[in-house]
């Protein structure tokens, strides 16, 4: 149950907020927005998105919800299952996020409207489809005036885009240090030069870095800046094609194929398989966490079974390849996002309180952790108590593969390195896991040393 108040992720807009009431999100629409969100709805424009699915639909409800004298309306939201951010998407998450804003943007100019902002956390995917979940980020279209996110659009999505693409996917995690995008000169700084020779970057980073630098210090006089509709429409599409053009092949790494390269047996596969599923059919969670989820083979055997699941896993080819296989598959139900969970999403923002945590968005009905304990306790050197106890913060149930020291993937951990982990045994996994947990079954997979585990969240006694 999230406690109520108001969502600091949405203090900043003059237009309303956010808060949570009773289990149920709210959003309070103030009265300085009132002739604008009269136009979105009147206009058709909000119809036409909710239809479309670009748009999260509202109900209006009584005002008795809302939280200040400055209240016109209040709209209830559909909850978003899981919200995520840029920096834990992979490529092809941030590029649909991206031209889904435009097409958002070219929507509402057929309505006499404009986004007043382009931030990409005002996107997140809804049965996997990117999805603007700010009601209040449109404003009526004047004619003549330059488009106000402009800015925000090259800096949360052309930037990253483009240096993911000419340099590195890692760079996007340049997002988690610069919360309202990635700064146009940093961006250019890190280009290579052929970039200034394509017209689309030269003119929206190289140049509007510049043009930037230029104005810093400068009182600007907006009315000199006009732009008719024609040159609005321009732009829009010369940044659609351009991050349309934007492509990234994941490589071939170690992660992404592990299921080739992997030493076991069908018969031990299979019974996993169907070990995950029973214990997934006796817990009936409807949101799960998959922490190392690879290429998702486990995460549709939730998925397929009506569960929302976050498909986590620190390798962006893995994640990259498992987002397209949703799209090709039309899978609604599984997320597929980037993360360490060694060094997993902060909280970020004004007081740390703007981006949640990842246990902050916790905790989940249950988490499916398959074939990844070794690699915390012995390849990060994580010791089992500290292990348990996280696990112990982010979730209500718990599915975890134990995978002992005569396994051949914990040998090939320990070939390299001395063995330094007298505690890594499947009795002390046991007694540090059964101090936040009730083991619930234990069962062992045919054809391997390894054992799967089904367990509860202790219920703490006040």
């Amino acid at each position: 149950m999230k406690i109520d108040g108001n969502i600091p992720g949405s203090f900043r807009d003059p237009s309303g907020f956010l808060f949570w009431q009773d289990g149920s999100i709210y959003r309070q629409v103030n009265k300085a927005y009132r002739e604008n969100y009269e136009h979105l709805l009147d206009s058709g424009l909000y119809r036409a998105l909710v239809d479309s699915e670009l748009l999260i639909p509202h109900e209006e409800v009584d005002m008795a919800h809302a939280r200040s004298d400055q209240a016109y309306k209040v709209i209830k939201p559909e909850i978003v299952p899981f919200v995520s951010y840029p920096y834990e998407w992979c490529f092809s998450q941030l590029k649909a996020a991206a031209l889904a804003t435009l097409h958002i943007q070219k929507k509402a100019l057929d309505f006499g409207m404009s986004l007043k902002d382009c931030s990409a956390y005002n996107i997140q995917f809804r049965k996997n489809k990117p999805t603007l979940i700010d009601s209040l980020s449109f404003e009526k279209y004047r004619e003549g005036e330059p488009w106000v996110a402009y800015r925000q659009c090259c800096q949360h999505f052309l930037a990253p885009l483009a240096v993911i693409c000419y340099r590195d996917i890692r760079l996007s995690q340049l997002l988690r240090a610069y919360v309202d995008g990635l700064p146009l000169d940093l961006a250019g700084s890190l280009l290579p030069l052929r970039t200034r020779f394509r017209f689309s970057l030269l003119t929206h980073i190289h140049l509007h870095a510049k043009s930037q630098a230029y104005f810093a210090d400068k009182i600007v006089n907006k009315s000199s800046h006009k732009m008719g509709r024609q040159a609005f429409m321009g732009l829009i599409d010369n940044l659609e094609s351009a991050i349309e053009k934007l492509q990234w092949q994941p490589k071939s790494t170690a992660w992404a194929d592990y299921y080739e390269t992997i030493h076991y047996s069908p018969e031990a596969l299979a019974h996993k398989k169907q070990l995950a599923a029973e214990f997934l059919e006796r817990i009936h969670p409807k949101i799960v966490w998959d922490l190392g989820a690879n290429l998702g083979l486990f995460s549709r055997i939730a998925g397929e079974r009506g569960i929302q699941t976050i498909a986590f896993d620190s390798d962006p080819a893995c994640v990259e390849k498992n987002y397209l296989e949703c799209v090709r598959t039309g899978q609604t139900n599984i997320l597929p996002l980037w993360l360490d969970l060694t060094n997993p999403s902060p909280g970020l923002g004004w007081e740390n309180e703007e981006r949640n945590s990842l246990p902050e968005r916790g905790p989940a009905d249950a988490v499916l952790a398959l074939a990844l304990i070794h690699h915390l306790a012995i390849a990060n050197n994580l010791p089992l108590h500290k292990i348990a106890g996280f696990f112990g913060k982010i979730c209500l149930a718990l599915i975890i593969e134990f995978v002992p020291k005569s396994d051949l993937q914990v040998r090939k951990l320990l070939s390299t390195r001395e063995d330094i982990f007298p505690d890594y045994t499947r009795e002390i996994f046991e007694q540090e896991f059964g101090k936040n947990f009730t083991i619930q079954c234990a069962a062992r997979i045919k054809d391997s040393a390894r054992t799967l585990y089904l367990m509860r969240k202790k219920v703490k006694v006040q």
